[in-house]
């Protein structure tokens, strides 16, 4: 919701108004709500298996039975390091292609349908992974990338779907159930990799089994996405957009557990109509050409959209701010350590594969950790100093690492202690990320765009996030190999760079609306434009009518005794 001090008008009611029939957030209103955070909670399989494809790839590489199998995608010999790039960024590139079809597909498949499409999508890539026990590594290549396209798809839509079915007082929560599930997914690849590797043995002996294990068992969890997502409801906001309003109003009742005439179904409705209208006609304004609700306007209207943001030097602004930030987040090399951690722990000393295993399982943990507390306090402490605090401990880790390599590599054997000690701050690093630029980058990206945009700058920031991810997947084994401790030097120097890039260019987003974003960005009118058609849509549909009925002056602003309740809650959450 959007509020000014200069304009209270029909946001502040409606947001008090809500807030005093919903109650107050947190653990308590997550089991008020049990039904749509159970929803959110089946939804999230789709984070889970984006973080398991993240991580899964990088023990199976290491494997012996995978290696002698693929025989010239062994991971041993300098001379295939690009091809084993291929092998593990490949699924980036699809899931490139599938995040620039998901927004088109959530619109006219609908949201509920487009995770199903997505995770039909990543079982047919997984079921041509699993022949490549006959067909090569051929096979592979190409179930990876259509893989690849379901992970980059769901990567999207599960947010979306689970930001529209959830009432306000848990919003937060269920949306950042996906970055929990996804860090959850990464870990259990991790041990799941380590426990698969003793099947028939860990040397030259080893089963097949071992690596087709790990990549098949992922069809279990997506096969049950894939049933469940039928009796799963539509979003109330897809059908409200789609003049499916009668059956809109009944969803969202039996989403939060009350009668269709209740106040707080009402309001939220309206609201959710009045913003269905709001982007109706800010297309017809901006694009009359695609105001047709077709599947080929909506196709088309994604591109149109992107290209729009390039037009300001203000909006072009928001768009460096959102690329460049997921450039750095990926240039962090958090990517390279997930895909290829029991490889980079081999190379630090850690000769048995198994024990490389067990300190890849480690990461995993310690990612799925450190992503808890940022989830609860992001909001008190604010985007600039998490991030920044994180990029220099990032880039510290990198350089402790490549120091060390420089001075023993080739004398791990005599120097287990150094070997250990980089092992430690590759953990130390997974540490930092976890809680900076993990969850902040795709805050920041979120955040930052007027409302007319914003769907659009979001696919264009996820872009960036799958390509760069794309090429450091690429270009990762060439550089352990060539570069050796360089490696590390570049990740370090990048991300001292990510540093001063979010110090000295990003600003500080917490708590901003969208008219004090256009502020800091240059942009002043865009969002307040915004701000007055949405006031206008708002009375139009009868909300002010409602509000006024509902204790709130005849104009919408609140009262005094509404007024003092809401700055005591704002001073309690500040605490």
């Amino acid at each position: 919701m959007v509020a000014t001090n200069a304009t209270p008008g029909i946001y502040d009611a409606a947001l008090l108004r809500r807030q005093n029939l919903m109650g107050k957030s947190g653990p308590a209103a997550l089991v008020k709500n049990f039904r749509v955070f159970s929803i959110a909670m089946f939804a999230c399989i789709g984070g889970l298996l984006y973080g398991y494809n993240q991580g899964v790839f990088s023990g199976v590489l290491t494997m012996p039975s995978f290696q002698a199998h693929m025989g010239d995608y062994d991971s041993n010999r300098p001379q295939d390091q690009s091809r084993k790039g291929w092998l593990t960024s490949i699924l980036e590139l699809g899931a490139w292609f599938g995040t620039m079809l998901s927004g088109f597909m959530a619109e006219a498949a609908s949201r509920k349908y487009g995770i199903l499409i997505a995770t039909g999508v990543f079982i047919l890539g997984v079921v041509i992974q699993s022949t490549a026990i006959s067909a090569g590594h051929n096979a592979i290549l190409g179930g990876r990338f259509i893989t690849g396209m379901g992970v980059g798809s769901l990567s999207m839509i599960v947010p979306m779907y689970n930001a529209e079915v959830a009432p306000p007082e848990v919003r937060g929560s269920l949306i950042a159930l996906q970055q929990l599930a996804i860090c959850f997914g990464i870990m259990v690849s991790f041990w799941i990799d380590y426990g698969t590797n003793y099947i028939g043995g860990t040397g030259a002996g080893q089963s097949e089994a071992a690596w087709l294990t790990p990549i098949c068992l992922q069809l279990f969890p997506a096969v049950v996405l894939f049933a469940g997502i039928l009796f799963m409801p539509f979003s109330p906001r897809w059908l409200v957009h789609h003049n499916r309003e009668a059956e809109a109003r009944k969803v969202l009742a039996t989403l939060r557990g009350l009668p269709q005439d209740h106040e707080l179904v009402e309001l939220e409705f309206l609201e959710i109509k009045a913003q269905s209208l709001f982007e109706k006609r800010t297309v017809a304004e901006h694009w009359p050409h695609l105001r047709e609700l077709t599947a080929w306007n909506t196709f088309k209207l994604q591109f149109v959209a992107i290209g729009s943001l390039f037009r300001t030097k203000a909006m072009f602004r928001r768009v460096v701010v959102a690329t460049v930030t997921m450039f750095f987040q990926q240039w962090t090399g958090i990517n390279a350590i997930l895909y290829y951690a029991p490889t980079i722990f081999s190379s630090l000393g850690l000769t048995s594969n198994t024990v490389s295993l067990l300190a890849t399982g480690v990461v995993g943990i310690v990612m799925f950790l450190a992503t808890i507390p940022s989830v609860l306090y992001i909001d008190k402490l604010g985007r600039k100093p998490v991030l920044t605090i994180g990029a220099v401990g990032m880039a510290v880790c990198h350089i402790i690492i490549a120091v060390i390599i420089a001075k023993n590599d080739g004398r791990w054997q005599t120097h287990k202690g150094a070997g250990w000690a980089a092992v430690a701050m590759v953990w130390l690093f997974v540490f930092h990320f976890g809680y900076s630029w993990g969850p902040c980058a795709w805050i920041i990206v979120a955040e930052i765009w007027p409302l007319s945009n914003r769907p659009y700058g979001i696919a264009l920031g996820a872009s960036s996030n799958w390509m760069n991810n794309f090429i450091v997947g690429q270009v990762t084994p060439d550089m352990i190999s060539g570069i050796s401790y360089g490696t590390y030097l570049v990740f370090g120097i990048l991300t001292f760079m990510g540093a001063g890039f979010v110090w000295f260019f990003v600003p500080e987003t917490k708590r901003l609306t969208l008219e004090e974003m256009d502020v800091i960005f240059g942009s002043e009118g865009t969002a307040q434009a915004d701000f007055e058609r949405m006031e206008e849509i708002n009375k139009e549909i009868g909300l002010e009518t409602i509000l006024r009925g509902a204790g709130t002056g005849g104009d919408g602003r609140l009262t005094p005794e509404e007024k003092r309740e809401e700055i005591t809650e704002k001073e309690a959450h500040l605490e």
